[in-house]
């Protein structure tokens, strides 16, 4: 199986009223029922919820904070999901609970980095 990654983005919600914690914990229940669902298949690879806070560091070192100074959408977190075929993973996020909520789920391959990245061989300058 391949590892493919999804990952969730949702438009910026500037001024919009922020949910109760009544409906934070049901679409959190969401989200875990849908994960489980994949790790009961087999097919779970793991999980990251992202935080707002953070910097962008672009060309030039000039370094914006947050990540989303400029962006309308932000993405929230990410899904790595085993599956034979990117047909198969798309399959999996067609059930997403952001979907319902007008979020998006970009769905991308994952190339694995033959080597050990903590090696001498890996880290050993090319013409060394």
């Amino acid at each position: 199986m391949k590892e493919y990654m999804m990952l969730f983005r949702n438009e910026q919600s500037n001024g919009a009223t922020p949910p109760s914690a009544e409906q934070m914990q049901a679409v959190m229940q969401q989200w875990q029922s849908w994960i489980r669902n994949i790790a009961e298949q087999g097919k779970f690879g793991g999980t990251a919820r992202l935080q707002s806070e953070g910097k962008t560091v672009k060309p030039g070192n000039v370094i914006t904070d947050g990540p989303y100074a400029e962006a309308k959408e932000i993405i929230g977190g990410y899904l790595i999901v085993k599956a034979s075929s990117l047909d198969e993973a798309v399959e999996l996020a067609k059930s997403c609970p952001g979907l319902t909520y007008g979020g998006n789920v970009e769905v991308r391959s994952v190339l694995a980095m033959d080597g050990d990245f903590q090696s001498e061989k890996f880290l050993a300058p090319k013409n060394a």
